[in-house]
């Protein structure tokens, strides 16, 4: 996939805007003209900036349970350690109580990026300048393991959204640096298709939404068509779309994929992957339950290097269409752009 690894490098970022609309204030404008070489290196310069206009409003602060040996009775006491105090001469109450810290999960894990950065070879040394100035504002801030982070598990409220951004910057750094040691592999320039595939599909929703709100673009889940009262309805997985638009009485339902290798291989012949057919032919037949062929599908894969890439359609007898297409995410993100107006051009012209 990487032709540049610079110009990809900088769609990363491209992509990352339309994912948070926080990285198009102005506090990041400058970042847009820069050069990078290294992700890292890209990662590093955003937490720079966002941690800089974050600490102005201060550090989140949350209730987090404590544990310590006092004088006087404060929160919940532990009698068992407190016994074992008293055998031990010290006349103290061990107590379990919550204290309002800056100390909590969230900015755990800014700190432990922020380290992991400053020793990361790819990150140049201005930006490790920068980061290490960043270090005495979290020095009543532990660290934490990053191997026992939950993040599926974390949560954002009024209070913390403003950390979504720097959060998941910090799961993309924390998760490579994982998957690259573990390869015992350190400096290694690869993310894993997991973590593109979220943002190339949170990107390409994004996209729509900001330029064609015409046509509604928003994720849905789709309804079986069943009869409920005779089917297992729990045990059925949820149809969750990656991206579904409308314009009219027709509706494009688009599922994005991020692989290494986009095609499969059968009996010496390139096939799409099944599942993914199986998975957007789903969604599309469940939709268009009344069978009036209004509702097309689109299964939009991130291009890769190989010799033949997904592109052509399947039309059903109902109307329905079925395309696979491909983005080029080595090209500027001009060129991006262009490639995601001519995937919706007919819904649009049908306006």
């Amino acid at each position: 996939m990487i032709k540049d690894k610079g110009i990809l490098i900088k769609n990363i970022y491209y992509m990352l805007t339309y994912a948070f609309q926080e990285l198009r204030k102005n506090t990041y404008d400058k970042i847009a003209v820069e050069d990078f070489e290294e992700a890292h290196d890209l990662f590093a310069e955003i937490l720079v900036k966002g941690l800089s206009a974050q600490l102005k409003q201060g550090l989140h602060r949350s209730y987090v349970v404590c544990r310590d040996s006092l004088t006087t009775l404060r929160g919940k006491p532990d009698m068992a350690a407190t016994i074992k105090n008293y055998a031990k001469g010290r006349q103290e109450l061990t107590c379990e109580f919550d204290m309002f810290s800056e100390d909590c999960l969230f900015n755990r894990i800014l700190k432990t990026t922020i380290s992991l950065l400053i020793h990361h070879p790819a990150v140049g040394p201005q930006r490790k300048a920068a980061l290490r100035k960043l270090m005495p504002f979290f020095i009543n801030v532990g660290e934490t393991d990053i191997k026992s982070i939950y993040w599926n598990s974390l949560r954002f409220d009024c209070n913390t959204m403003r950390y979504r951004m720097l959060i998941y910057i910090c799961y993309f750094v924390i998760d490579n640096i994982i998957m690259t040691d573990e390869q015992g592999d350190y400096g290694v320039y690869k993310f894993s298709d997991d973590k593109m595939c979220r943002l190339f599909e949170k990107f390409v929703l994004e996209y729509y939404k900001r330029h064609h709100p015409e046509l509604h673009p928003r994720a849905r889940r789709i309804a079986w068509n069943i009869i409920e009262k005779e089917s297992s309805v729990s045990s059925m997985p949820v149809m969750q779309t990656d991206i579904f638009m409308t314009t009219g009485e027709r509706t494009l339902i688009i599922d994005t994929k991020y692989y290494g290798k986009t095609m499969q291989s059968h009996h010496d012949k390139a096939t799409i992957h099944s599942n993914n057919l199986y998975q957007i032919f789903s969604y599309v037949m469940n939709h268009d339950s009344a069978h009036t062929g209004n509702t097309d599908g689109m299964l939009l894969y991130a291009r890769t290097g190989e010799e033949i890439q997904p592109d052509g359609q399947i039309k059903y007898p109902d109307g329905n269409t079925i395309c696979y297409r491909n983005l080029d995410l080595s090209l500027d993100f001009n060129g991006i752009r262009q490639q995601l107006e001519n995937l919706i051009k007919p819904y649009i012209q049908s306006i």
